[in-house]
């Protein structure tokens, strides 16, 4: 059964009746789990089965955000709380090879936490490059200001990701750090030049052009587009995003309940696709919102469903892994940091 091109989030810890037969008719592609969805592991892993069933494919991606830090879904007393982006700058500054260790056993203690509750999506990394006088939205999940580090971090993740049987999720293209308001809350728009953004921002985004997914930035870009915000942007998306940048993977929308976008639910939906998004992504679990996405959304096909095949085929078994000695071996690595 073909599904459609997006992903939604749920209201609660289980799948109610409504939400049970929207899944059936609607058919997302996968979904999405935040912190009001989860109790326990024994249940989460129960409502990741249960969505896997209503969507009758056993391999409907779960994508959940577990960062570390500040942004966290999975947490105390279940799940351990893991550093922010930012630790791992700090030890890289001390040493690379260090803060690439950390970043990556950092990653592959998540993904083992995820693989056992059958999530197979986590939203990571990061390659934002925050500047001086940024929102602090990004702050300490960034990884650091220069793109080459922050490139190589969030290979590192990547690697630790994949390394546990959990696909990535690049974000946010082309990048969220120099903008100067939450995009949860209202539209951020960077004034800064073309040719400054190629070599800081996008420049970050560019050596992690091969990862299969990435969700994109509800930021203006004024010196491509004055208007639209890179998820809705159409100049951004092809130029910069598939043309600068080079990502010729799965592209998604970050959230479009989100504040920074304007318009009713289903025009942010329809206005996404237009723009080039392959895939839209509504998170809050608000039933009306979620039939205004899923009426304006397409049969995934053509190059969308292609590089969704891709994404999900490219995505590996777990490999052996010794959670005891790699936690044991991150602290050791944090307490250099003087965490």
């Amino acid at each position: 059964m073909q599904s459609r091109a997006f992903i939604t989030g749920i209201f609660g810890t289980t799948v109610n009746a409504d939400e049970r037969a929207f899944i059936a008719a609607e058919r997302p592609w996968g979904f999405i789990l935040f912190k009001r969805n989860i109790e326990t592991p024994a249940q989460v892993a129960s409502l990741v089965d249960e969505l896997k069933t209503c969507a009758g494919r056993s391999d409907a991606p779960v994508f959940i955000d577990q960062e570390g830090g500040r942004v966290q879904r999975l947490g105390p007393p279940h799940w351990p709380v893991y550093p922010p982006g930012s630790l791992f700058g700090a030890l890289y500054d001390m040493d690379p090879a260090i803060g690439l260790k950390a970043a990556t056993l950092s990653a592959r203690l998540i993904a083992a936490d995820l693989s056992e509750l059958g999530i197979s999506v986590d939203c990571l990394p990061l390659a934002d490059v925050p500047v001086a006088g940024a929102d602090a939205v990004i702050g300490n999940r960034a990884y650091g200001t220069e793109p080459a580090k922050v490139a190589a971090i969030a290979r590192a993740v990547t690697r630790g990701l994949e390394e546990g049987g959990i696909l990535p999720v690049l974000k946010h293209i082309p990048g969220h750090g120099r903008a100067t308001a939450d995009s949860h809350l209202r539209l951020p728009t960077v004034d800064t030049s073309e040719d400054e953004l190629e070599k800081t921002d996008f420049a970050a985004f560019r050596p992690l052009s091969d990862l299969p997914m990435a969700m994109t930035a509800h930021v203006v870009f004024s010196a491509l587009d004055p208007v639209h915000p890179a998820t809705t942007s159409a100049t951004i998306i092809s130029q910069v995003i598939r043309g600068v940048i080079g990502f010729q993977g799965l592209l998604m929308s970050d959230d479009v309940s989100m504040n920074a976008l304007s318009g009713s639910i289903a025009e942010r939906t329809k206005a996404s696709f237009l723009a080039g998004c392959d895939m839209v992504l509504h998170c809050n679990g608000n039933f009306e919102e979620m039939r205004e996405v899923a009426a304006e959304t397409p049969e995934l096909s053509g190059n969308a469903l292609q590089r969704a095949e891709q994404a999900l085929a490219s995505r590996g078994a777990p490999q052996p892994f010794d959670r005891v000695a790699g936690r044991a071996e991150l602290e050791a690595l944090m307490n250099r940091a003087g965490t």
